[in-house]
């Protein structure tokens, strides 16, 4: 090594230092959007890749510390789910979306949800008015539910529902729907992203304050590992914090930070971490820095697995494998000039790829202007087929392994997380750096700097503030008919009509009672939807025993 540094150092002195006084580069200095120095070439010092470190920093696939995957052989045996985030207007509409994704060859549903559903209220609600179905599917009731997934075979597909508040009342809806269709509840796959404390921080779709929306994060850990074992019952997501600005550093750290904080809990909610931690899950951004990308998945995996064996005593492999989702960047998405998405997803989809990610979503090229077409659905499906059957990239295991600058970088983001993560151990925790400020100071900093870089030219957004045309969009837009409102509130109307209004208080008084007590919710929700309670009932009645949050006013 002492003789690969003196070679580097002749190398700097005699070839490159005066080629570059002649001819300057075009940056004074090479950073990674996270700041980290890009070396004009990285060597095996940079990488500290000697046999010893290799073992102990890389390892193999499907073997702790899982830095190169968490299956042996990765995408040899089965190619990552292909999995389009898709839900608009009524359930009816949204059903027909997922049976075309589905033909067209999309292996997995992943499923958007209005903003009166993402917060726990019905669609009749006077709060709900003019957002129904605007931003995914309105679910408000059992009926809703089975509509969004008519001729859909439960035991067949894998589902994973972005909702985080009121997680777990979806999740009672889908077991319910599960049952009518005879798909007892341990045949289902998929994923509830039920991840609350990155609301607080990042998106603001939350309802209940920190403890018990906590509860209900844990009632659904111990009702998944009981009655529905192949469910991953949380998606730790960075993917919003990304999307609000931090880097993919912060984005690591920050993700790991709260998945701590949810271990913890459900320790101290009595239960043995190797019977809980198998069905966590993850969900991670991917931006453009294309070798950044790569590392940080490799870092996450590395530095999870060491968290999960050093903190938590683990002693099952399955409970230190990080699997995660990811889906493209939708904030380096540009309004200008639409088809260059086409290429900036591409870009990610890859990283994402060789990165080990174990599902994608690549966004459509037009979601920075309105719900993506049909059209541009299928092309962001097809970039993932064409990456999966057609690059080669996924025939052999983490293949950018040994890269000098790919392992420099995965080092990197792993000891700049490792930082954030003891700095917010010593604050006491994810929810107290969140209740401080602290985390969304970061990620509104990062956020600043790199729309600063823009703004000075600092960084190039091709179509943007560089190669810029005069242009009018042609792609043609879908829209939302203002009439879906009307009909989901009339259909709903006669649905709550239909019901016997004696039973629905009595098991709303029922649910009240075991909100106040130690009761796993989740058995009593089940019931609740197959007896006709909507979610804005369910949520009615949890607001008024447990409160709305207020997030702080900071000085």
């Amino acid at each position: 090594m002492n003789k690969m540094n003196d070679e580097r150092e002749r190398w700097e002195a005699e070839t490159y230092r005066p080629v570059v006084g002649k001819y300057p580069e075009r940056r004074k200095e090479f950073l990674t959007p996270s700041g980290i120095p890009v070396p004009p070439v990285a060597t095996a010092g940079d990488a500290a890749v000697g046999e010893e470190a290799y073992m102990q920093a890389l390892g193999f696939p499907g073997e702790y510390p899982f830095t190169r995957g968490v299956q042996p052989s990765m995408y040899r045996g089965k190619f990552w789910t292909m999995r389009q985030y898709a839900g608009y207007a009524t359930a009816q509409e949204s059903n027909e979306r997922y049976r075309y994704l589905l033909q067209q060859g999309q292996t997995g549903l992943s499923v958007a949800f209005d903003l009166p559903t993402q917060i726990g209220y019905d669609s009749d609600e006077s709060i709900a008015a003019g957002e129904v179905g605007k931003v995914g599917v309105a679910v408000s009731s059992l009926e809703d539910m089975a509509l969004l997934f008519h001729e859909i075979p439960l035991d067949k597909v894998s589902t994973s529902m972005t909702i985080n508040a009121p997680a777990s009342v979806l999740l009672a809806m889908y077991v319910a729907v599960a049952k009518k269709q005879g798909v007892e509840p341990e045949k289902l796959r998929g994923t509830i992203q039920n991840d609350i404390l990155k609301e607080y921080v990042a998106r603001g779709t939350y309802i209940f304050p920190p403890k018990p929306s906590m509860r209900l994060i844990t009632d659904t850990f111990q009702y998944c590992q009981q009655s529905i074992p192949r469910w991953n019952t949380i998606s730790i997501s960075g993917y919003h914090i990304r999307e609000a600005g931090s880097t993919a550093v912060q984005e690591v750290a920050f993700t790991l930070a709260n998945a701590i904080a949810y271990v913890e809990t459900a320790i101290k909610a009595g239960l043995q971490v190797d019977d809980f931690a198998p069905q966590l899950s993850f969900f991670f951004a991917c931006h453009n820095d294309f070798l950044e990308e790569i590392a940080k998945f490799r870092a996450a995996r590395r530095l999870w697995a060491v968290i999960m064996k050093e903190r938590f005593g683990s002693q099952n492999s399955n409970s230190m494998r990080l699997r995660f989702h990811t889906q493209t960047g939708g904030s380096t998405l540009t309004a200008q000039q639409p088809e260059n998405n086409i290429v900036r997803t591409t870009i990610q989809a890859l990283a994402a790829v060789l990165g080990g990610t174990q599902s994608l979503h690549t966004n459509s090229m037009d979601e920075a202007l309105w719900l993506p077409t049909e059209k541009s659905v299928r092309i962001a499906l097809r970039t993932q087929q064409i990456i999966a059957h057609e690059s080669g990239v996924a025939d052999s295991v983490d293949p950018l392994a040994g890269s000098y600058l790919v392992e420099y970088l995965t080092n990197e983001i792993e000891s700049r997380a490792r930082h954030y993560i003891d700095h917010i151990d010593h604050m006491g925790g994810a929810l107290a750096a969140i209740e401080n400020g602290f985390i969304q100071r970061e990620i509104q900093d990062s956020a600043y700097a790199y729309q600063k870089s823009i703004e000075n030219h600092d960084q190039t957004l091709v179509g943007v503030n560089d190669y810029q045309i005069d242009e009018t969009v042609d792609i043609e837009p879908l829209k939302v008919d203002p009439a879906v409102e009307l009909g989901q509130i009339r259909r709903l109307k006669e649905f709550k009509e239909k019901r016997d209004g004696s039973r629905v208080h009595e098991l709303l008084q029922t649910l009240e009672n075991a909100a106040r007590s130690d009761e796993n919710l989740l058995p009593l929700m089940v019931h609740c939807v197959e007896q006709n309670i909507t979610l804005g009932e369910i949520c009615g009645v949890l607001r008024q025993v447990w409160g709305e949050y207020q997030p702080p006013v900071w000085a």
